[in-house]
């Protein structure tokens, strides 16, 4: 082969090395990841070739709270302001008795409240005659414990101790003692008024329930 032939095959072949070397990558041909032209947008971006913007969240609706029961914790239920009102004894009250009707030895019974917290008056008072057995007969119908008086500090209940005509079938005494009743065995300490000249009858002493008024107390 003549020196101008092998330079001639030597050119062709580098010429086919320099083709190979430039063609299209494995990466290029169908179903490749190749990276894109500069031309093409991607995905998610703006014609402009920005990044396109992302949506805002939609803003959740806040839960109502629940309302408030009548019993739950938070609510309070109005206080009875006689839950604490208990029957008058004789360590709440003073006591005194006044002559209402001589010629019936009749007498007014009166109890003050001397506590600073009110107390309720429950029933008939309870009345002995001094070293007398035995004690004065209820009279009319006290009211039930929801109606009884309540006697606010300083405030005062009336009672009318009945007596009667002397007719040789009794005594006379002096001092009477009283206890109020409380529906309870709460020892009480008498409290003591004097009355002198009254005729004591077991028949015909009686007392009435405490009542708000004196008028009322020496007329049941």
């Amino acid at each position: 082969m003549s020196t101008v032939r092998r330079t001639a095959v030597a050119l062709a072949a580098l010429s086919a090395l320099a083709l190979t070397a430039c063609g299209p990558t494995g990466d290029d041909t169908a179903g490749g990841t190749g990276t894109p032209s500069a031309g093409t947008p991607t995905a998610g971006a703006s014609p402009s070739g920005s990044a396109a913007p992302s949506k805002s969240a939609t803003p959740t609706a806040k839960p109502a709270e629940p309302a408030k029961s009548a019993g739950s914790p938070g609510s309070k239920a109005p206080a009875d302001p006689d839950f604490d009102v208990f029957p008058c004894s004789t360590h709440d009250v003073t006591f005194t008795a006044s002559l209402a009707e001589p010629t019936t030895s009749s007498y007014l019974l009166k109890i003050t409240n001397k506590g600073t917290k009110a107390c309720r008056v429950l029933g008939h008072p309870v009345v002995t005659f001094g070293a007398l057995d035995g004690q004065a007969t209820e009279r009319g119908t006290a009211p039930g414990i929801e109606d009884a008086i309540r006697l606010a500090p300083g405030k005062s209940a009336y009672a009318g101790l009945m007596g009667g005509a002397v007719d040789g079938t009794g005594k006379t005494v002096d001092s009477i003692a009283m206890t109020m009743n409380t529906e309870s065995d709460l020892v009480q300490t008498p409290l003591k008024a004097p009355t002198p000249g009254l005729y004591v009858s077991a028949t015909k002493n009686s007392v009435t329930p405490w009542v708000d008024n004196a008028e009322d107390a020496l007329s049941l």
